[in-house]
């Protein structure tokens, strides 16, 4: 199993557990955090926006041109900026942090 701490804007922490080769998005999603996921994980807007620690950020793979672009729309982007759709768990990910950003924009109009 590997472990994922969300932290909301708010600042509450909850911790996730999650098998190797899920979607961070869908982990998130399944613990009720604020992630839209409009696009499904097309890459087609930012609503699964996530902050990842500055101490794991290292630990994933660098994101694409294409995650880098939708990130530009993000609102509340950072220098560990990230897509939650494009980030797939591995062991190595263990005990990852990941913060809810501040503020997201909502595609469905909710």
């Amino acid at each position: 199993m590997i472990r994922v701490t969300f932290i909301g804007a708010e600042g509450n922490s909850r911790e996730a557990r999650a098998n190797a080769g899920d979607r961070l998005l869908e982990v998130a999603q399944n613990d009720g955090q604020p992630l839209e996921g409009t696009c499904e994980g097309q890459m087609a807007c930012s609503t699964c926006h996530v902050l990842i620690s500055a101490e794991d950020f290292a630990r994933l793979p660098p994101a694409s041109e294409e995650e880098e672009d939708m990130l530009d729309l993000a609102i509340g982007a950072g220098k560990t900026s990230r897509l939650a759709c494009q980030i797939i768990l591995t062991p190595e990910l263990d005990g990852l942090t990941v913060r809810m950003p501040p503020g997201h924009r909502d595609m469905q109009g909710r």
